[in-house]
């Protein structure tokens, strides 16, 4: 890549002008889309600046109080968490919200409501502050069903019905996500001009990676697929290398990392978590709708994880995510132990 090019580039496709130029693919479009999506990429701007003063501003001190999920919430969760509902009922396209920090929904008042619904964590991975580690937020953007007013059925539909997903990881660079539904891009923030400019376009994942990401930790309380497959990784049988483990525990930037270089993300059930533990509407099915759109696979243990259809807002599901052929694999000795049952 000639950098030094790329320095003097004048033509530069920034978010604003990829997403108005999908917009102009669909006569029929008000508008509305790109004015949440521009919100949106608002409040990451926000949040990435919050981010990387933390340590000098001291944001990291505990904010006292106990999430949802019974985590300690750091204050930079609940500035971002604060950022993201008003920039999202602002826009005056919302209207109803869920957040991982808010135990329950938030609708929007009558008059600033719009056609979205959007699904969000503020700030993933935001125990990794401390450490510089990178940590993101996830949204995920869903079309309410109906003219009727706004309930907690708009935001329970299957993965699959979402309009876009995407994420901002907050790490050596701001780097934005998106998938609208047809493909997957990813933007850098330009410090300089303020502007997320287009850098890796049209994001395919490989069809098999070298790389498995799971937290081994919990291997004691595994499944005998979940067991069976890390031994693969370590162990191959047929010839084959064994892959390498990377780990980071910031679910945004192990997806990151899977989605470009390839291999497989996962978060399994266990006895601790029979329900694994990644959140449903706001981490499982963004990640595994962007996963789709980029030519990979994502899957719950027992089936395709966009088809998932939740009941709760906050529910979990577990998730192994990543290269097509991958989680092929999975898949198999998912259906084999069903077969010896």
């Amino acid at each position: 890549m000639d950098h030094e090019a790329d320095a003097h580039r004048t033509d530069l496709m920034t978010i604003t002008r990829h997403v108005l130029n999908e917009q102009s693919k669909h006569p029929e479009s008000r508008g509305d889309f790109s004015i949440l999506l521009s919100h949106i990429v608002l409040g990451c701007k926000f949040v990435c600046s919050a981010v990387n003063k933390a340590g000098l501003a001291k944001l990291i001190g505990l904010a006292g109080e106990t999430n949802v999920q019974g985590e300690e919430q750091k204050k930079l969760d609940v500035l971002s968490n604060d950022v993201f509902v008003k920039a999202l009922i602002s826009s005056g396209r919302t209207c109803i919200l869920v957040s991982e920090e808010d135990e329950e929904a938030t609708i929007v008042e009558p008059s600033k409501r719009g056609r979205y619904c959007v699904v969000f964590d503020p700030l993933d991975g935001s125990s990794n502050i401390d450490c510089g580690v990178s940590i993101g937020t996830i949204f995920g953007i869903y079309m309410k069903k109906d003219a009727k007013e706004p309930t907690l059925d708009d935001v329970l539909q299957p993965g699959k019905n979402m309009l876009a997903a995407g994420y901002c990881m907050y790490g050596s660079s701001c780097t934005f996500v998106l998938s609208t539904g047809t493909g997957v891009n990813g933007f850098t923030l330009d410090p300089s001009l303020g502007e997320f400019i287009l850098t890796h376009p049209d994001i395919k994942i490989p069809n098999k990676g070298k790389i498995y990401s799971v937290n081994e930790g919990n291997a004691k309380n595994w499944d005998g697929p979940t067991a069976k497959y890390v031994e693969n990784c370590k162990f191959p049988k047929d010839g084959s290398s064994a892959k390498s483990l990377r780990y980071i525990g910031s679910m945004v930037a192990d997806v990151h990392r899977t989605l470009l270089y390839g291999g497989v993300f996962l978060y399994p059930a266990d006895k601790k978590s029979p329900n694994g533990k990644l959140r449903v509407l706001y981490e499982v099915f963004p990640m595994s709708f962007l996963m789709e759109q980029a030519g990979g696979q994502a899957f719950t243990g027992k089936q395709r994880a966009l088809d998932l259809v939740p009941t709760m807002i906050h529910q979990r599901s577990p998730i192994f995510l990543g290269s097509y052929d991958d989680v092929e694999e999975i898949k198999a000795l998912y259906a084999a132990e069903t077969n010896d049952a």
